[in-house]
């Protein structure tokens, strides 16, 4: 129990995270997000993020969390059930594109503040939640992979280290995010998440996608207002 107490609590001190290491982190996060050989494997991990930000607000709306898929061309799919219309179906069809940028800002704040181990505890409960969830072998294995890399930095923990890692997933997740809403220009497909708000609002999807925009500008800045 006191292993496990000793896991869960914050760092006293938040490490230091300035010089060249910031630099390293950052270089590292920005190069996993732009270089291809990269981010052809990586980009599952910001699809993970959308499809689990859709089955979160869903649950949070009162929808009934199914099942979810990831593919390799970086599309994926995720199942609430529910009303058809209403608020809960439209929020939780937002969520996607905004989750990644959303949580890499939240796990840049936390590991700035010295709270990195919480962080990874409350992701760790929830991919192992997710786990129930899966609905495809490519599925599983990325889930299995991203929690077991989770559960290894949190169970051999290394503060300066935990730190390190959430600073470059979280610019990883932020830049990715952007990529991900990037494909969506200069005009969304019908069968993409602002088509189908589109279609249940009869709001522009343009227009959800400029939200998108508008949110992780947000992120960006708290990103960048927390690194400087």
């Amino acid at each position: 129990m006191q292993q496990l107490l000793d896991r869960l609590s914050p760092a006293g001190p938040a490490p230091d995270l300035e010089g060249w290491v910031l630099v390293a982190v950052l270089a590292v996060g920005c190069i996993a997000a732009t270089w291809w050989p990269a981010w052809r494997t990586l980009r599952l991990g910001v699809t993970l993020v959308h499809e689990l930000g859709h089955a979160l607000v869903g649950m949070a709306c009162g929808r009934r969390f199914t099942g979810f898929v990831l593919r390799s061309d970086m599309s994926g799919h995720a199942v609430t059930v529910g009303p058809a219309r209403g608020a809960g179906v439209v929020a939780t069809t937002w969520a996607g594109y905004p989750a990644p940028g959303v949580v890499g800002a939240a796990v840049v704040l936390l590991a700035t503040v010295g709270w990195s181990a919480p962080g990874l505890s409350v992701v760790l409960v929830g991919l192992l939640a997710a786990l129930t969830r899966v609905r495809s072998a490519l599925t599983g294995l990325v889930v299995l992979t991203v929690t077991a890399a989770t559960g290894a930095l949190w169970w051999w923990r290394d503060d300066a280290l935990q730190q390190q890692v959430l600073v470059g997933v979280g610019v990883l997740l932020l830049i990715g995010a952007w990529r991900h809403l990037a494909t969506l220009l200069p005009r969304p497909e019908p069968a993409s998440d602002p088509g189908a708000l589109a279609r249940v609002t009869g709001v522009p999807a343009l227009l959800w996608v400029a939200s998108f925009a508008l949110v992780l500008a947000g992120a960006t800045w708290l990103v960048v207002s927390r690194l400087a």
